[in-house]
């Protein structure tokens, strides 16, 4: 399917493995020009050489405000301008009400939230301005339903959700949209360090009898970017084999 996506730009933040590197690939191959992040310079240079189509690899931490705005200020400096932002970055630790400090919160938030705002402040009004962009985060199934012991992550993503909810409908207007990809369990290092080297999608209550493919994430997240999903905004799409329980 052509999405019609070619000569675009993109900047996916955490694109050097797991699900932003899928979805860095996706893009890619509909013809989009990508830069992604990630904290070693080798690892992403490396990362951008097997997704191919001119990808850049910088070395960057989004994990701080000021780490968030200096990827999207380097991929602007390099790309020209930047028609595609996702949001994306490495989960905080496990823990849960009782064994996380005060210190947890704040250092989850400002890698979940206050960095994917900071991004967020300085992509969209460029995307206004030119009449045309897609904002895509990664968020997390744990919003709809949260994940026991992951009390960061679930608070964290939760609250971008509810930023980005907002600032679609703001925006919607000057041909921006804005939606959030809610991953299940997906084979990457992330789960298999939570979860062991072979994920169980029995043990984990997986229905479709499997554990996620990046790869077809990041075709989702390609999806939500192309001219075709020009009229979805606002939506928070779960993407898990059905292990979400609720009606909504």
């Amino acid at each position: 399917m052509d999405l019609g996506l070619s000569g675009r730009t993109a900047a996916v933040a955490g694109g050097s493995a797991g699900l932003g590197f899928a979805t860095a690939q996706a893009l890619a191959n509909d013809g989009v020009r990508v830069v992604i992040c990630g904290r070693d310079a080798k690892r992403a240079e490396d990362a951008a050489k097997k997704i191919g189509n001119s990808c850049v690899g910088v070395s960057c931490d989004v994990s701080s405000v000021a780490g968030g705005e200096s990827f999207v200020n380097r991929a602007v400096e390099i790309l020209g301008r930047l028609d595609i932002l996702v949001l994306n970055s490495g989960g905080p630790p496990a823990g849960n009400f009782a064994g996380t400090d005060l210190d947890g919160y704040d250092k989850a938030l400002a890698n979940g939230l206050m960095s994917m705002i900071a991004m967020t402040k300085l992509a969209v009004p460029q995307m206004q301005q030119r009449k045309w962009g897609r904002v895509v985060a990664i968020t997390s199934i744990a919003v709809r339903q949260p994940i026991a012991n992951l009390i960061l992550s679930n608070t964290a993503r939760a609250g971008l959700t509810g930023f980005l909810k907002t600032v679609a409908r703001e925006v919607a207007g000057d041909g921006v949209t804005i939606n959030t990809v809610q991953p299940g369990t997906h084979d990457t290092d992330r789960i298999r360090q939570l979860y062991g080297a072979t994920p169980d999608a029995k043990a984990l209550d997986i229905p479709a009898g499997f554990v996620g493919d990046p790869k077809d994430f990041g075709n989702v997240v390609a999806f939500l970017c192309g001219e075709s999903a020009k009229f979805i905004t606002g939506a928070n799409l779960q993407v898990d084999g059905g292990a979400y329980q609720g009606l909504i």
